[in-house]
C-alpha cells in the first residue's frame, strides 16, 4: 500500500470522525417533545420511587429499581454538556470533502438534522 493511499484512508477516517461526532452531538442536543425535565423534576422522583419501594410487589419493585437507574442515568446525562460550537467549526472544515468522496446529498444531509446555514458554510449547496 503506498503512502498516499494510507494518507487518504487516514483523511477519510478523520473525516469520517468528525462527521460522526457532529451528528451524534445534533441528536444527544435535538429538543424533545413533552414537558423538559429538570433535575429537580427528577430528584422529587427518586424520593417517591424510594416511599413507593417499601410496600411495592416483587415486580413493581423491579420496575421501581429500573426507573430509578434511568433516572440517575439522565441526571448523569444532563451533567454533561456538548460542546457544539466545536463540533460544528470541526463539521464545517471537513464537510465538502467527506460529502463529495461519499456522494452524500444535501438533502441527506438536511434529512439527518444539519442546518442549512451550517451546510453553506460548509460550502454543501442544494446543488450539489
Amino acid at each position: 500500500m503506498s503512502d498516499a493511499h494510507k494518507a487518504a484512508l487516514a483523511k477519510g477516517r478523520a473525516e469520517g470522525r468528525v462527521v460522526r461526532d457532529y451528528l451524534e452531538g445534533l441528536r444527544a442536543t435535538k429538543p424533545k417533545r413533552g414537558r423538559k425535565r429538570t433535575p429537580e423534576t427528577i430528584e422529587k422522583r427518586l424520593a417517591k420511587i424510594d416511599e413507593e419501594m417499601s410496600d411495592a410487589s416483587p415486580i413493581d419493585e423491579l420496575a421501581l429499581v429500573q426507573e430509578r437507574r434511568d433516572l440517575h442515568d439522565e441526571l448523569a446525562a444532563m451533567s454533561e454538556t456538548i460542546d457544539m460550537n466545536s463540533l460544528e467549526a470541526a463539521f464545517v472544515d471537513v464537510a465538502k470533502s467527506y460529502s463529495d468522496s461519499k456522494k452524500i446529498a444535501y438533502a441527506s444531509w438536511r434529512d439527518v438534522g444539519v442546518d442549512a446555514s451550517v451546510l453553506k458554510a460548509a460550502g454543501i449547496s442544494r446543488g450539489a
